[in-house]
This record gives structure tokens, sequence and C-alpha cells, in this order.
């Protein structure tokens, strides 16, 4: 099988390398049954260690149940987005508008080298295990909070509050997660259909942007109002 460890090269493997590969082969395992049409949920974890080459025993070495491995996916992704992401925006310099776009192209490049790891975000966000739709949850509060401390550097936002910040970059997130099911749906060999939608996310995400620069916070509103 395409996950089975090759016994020879974990001869001279330590017993802490060793079980980092067969943790994982399960985890490319999962991945590579969702990539199949799978849903997660559906996955047993005798499924899932005959696809990694192991014994079911070894899964338990690593998981307690799937859901911990689903935990651990949507780690990986939130850790590494948030990385990517982060880099992306270090430029100085940069005009806003090529910032974002090329935020959105760091992005799609993430989504579609990942199309597994997004197609088990997408099914188990609106989906499946409860335990896994918060932990989505969370990671998308960490990415929105993240979001919020780069906001506050921004002349045009300084003057908004901590929860007006929370819901604009909450939605510059869901806007992102949003866009993935599209992002996996086309076809690698349409370039101009690519293009298209990288300027028609960068161009909603602009839209989201300059309405929050022209936010008012409540209080404000108020005053003027009388």
């Amino acid at each position: 099988m395409a996950g089975t460890p090759n016994p020879m090269s974990r001869e001279n493997l330590s017993r802490t390398e060793r079980k980092d590969l067969t943790r994982g082969s399960l985890v490319r395992a999962a991945l590579k049954l969702i990539g199949e049409g799978r849903s997660f949920t559906s996955l047993g974890i005798r499924e899932i260690a005959r696809e990694a080459g192991v014994v079911p025993n070894s899964f338990y070495r690593h998981f307690n149940n799937t859901d911990e491995l689903g935990l651990a996916l949507v780690a990986e992704v939130g850790l590494t987005l948030r990385r990517l992401l982060r880099e992306a925006r270090q430029v100085e310099g940069e005009q806003d508008v090529d910032l974002l776009r090329r935020s959105v192209q760091a992005y799609q490049a993430y989504v579609k080298q990942n199309r597994r790891l997004f197609l088990f975000i997408s099914s188990e966000r609106s989906g499946g295990s409860r335990t896994l739709r918060a932990a989505i949850r969370n990671e998308v509060s960490h990415f929105t909070s993240e979001m919020v401390q780069d906001f506050r550097r921004m002349g045009d936002y300084s003057g908004l509050s901590t929860g007006d910040l929370q819901m604009i970059c909450g939605l510059v997130v869901t806007t992102m997660l949003a866009a993935a099911p599209e992002m996996l749906d086309l076809q690698a060999d349409q370039p101009l259909l690519e293009a298209e939608m990288t300027e028609t996310f960068v161009q909603q995400l602009r839209i989201v942007l300059l309405g929050a620069a022209s936010w008012k916070p409540k209080s404000n509103r108020v005053s003027s109002a009388l």
C-alpha cells in the first residue's frame, strides 16, 4: 500500500523517529481516504491503520480516537496558514492592494497544495463531529485575533474598538474559508478562470476593508445623530 512504511528505512531510526513516522503514516492515510471522497466521520480506526500499513493497536499509541487525529489535522492547517500569511504581510512599503493580492495568492497556493486537508476542513466545519467543529472555530478565533493585531498597526483602523476589529477580521477570515471549496473545484488547466477567481477574491476582500475603514463605532454614530 502507498502508506506502508518501508521496514528497511526504519532500522536506523530512534524510537522517537519511528513513532513520528507511524503518526505521519496514519495522518496521510486518513487524508488519502478523504481525497477518495470519504467523509472523515465515516472513517474507522481499523481502516485508517490498514491504509497506513500498521496494526490497529499502533493507532492507539498516537491517538485515543479518530477525533484526536482530526484535531491534529485542524491544528496543522491553522499553524501553517497563519505562518504563511504572516510572511506574506511582512514586506515593507507595499501598497495595500498589492499586499492583499499577495496574501490571497499565498492562500490559494496553500489550498491547492493541501487539497485533502481543505476537503477535510470544508466538510467538518459545517458537519461531522462537534469536537472538530469547535476546534475549527477555535482556529478561526486564533486567526482572527492575529489579524486584529495587524489591523491595530494600520492608521485607517486605529480608532476602532477591539470588538469592531474582531467583527471585521472575522468577516475576512469567513470570506477566506468560504472561498476554499471554489478553489478546490477549479481544474488545474484553467489559468484564466483561476486568475479571474483570484481577482474576484481580492475585490471581495477590498470591499470588506474599504467598509471597515469607513466604519464608525456605535458611540460615534449616536453622537453624530444628535
